[in-house]
């Protein structure tokens, strides 16, 4: 399936389940490690852990697969959806960590991966 395609069954699965702050960064150009990362921010531990589960069970409805990393984690969830990389979190941890800003910060050209 379109890398595109899946990123819209994410956001979809984010927005149904009352993710917060939905916020999705194309890195094709910045990184070999995905195509796209997506972060957003949940309510409680047991909120981000609800998304993450409904995301997995969003892609397998799909024929994908997907694994969520952080489970001991009351804070912060990751989503391995392949080419898309789906970072939960807290809002505190979140504004701690600024992946947005991390991943939204131009890169030099000659740094840049082709």
């Amino acid at each position: 399936m379109d890398v595109l395609k899946v990123k819209k069954i994410i956001e979809n699965s984010l927005e149904n389940n009352k993710a917060k702050n939905i916020v999705s960064i194309d890195i094709r150009k910045k990184s070999f490690i995905a195509d796209f990362i997506i972060i957003a921010s949940g309510t409680s531990s047991r909120h981000l852990q609800s998304i993450a589960d409904n995301i997995i069970d969003e892609l397998k409805s799909k024929g994908l697969s997907g694994r969520v990393e952080g489970l001991e984690s009351e804070d912060w969830k990751l989503v391995d959806a392949i080419n898309i990389i789906i970072h939960l979190f807290h809002p505190d941890k979140r504004s701690f960590y600024d992946l947005e800003k991390m991943w939204s910060e131009p890169i030099p050209k000659e740094k840049a991966m082709i």
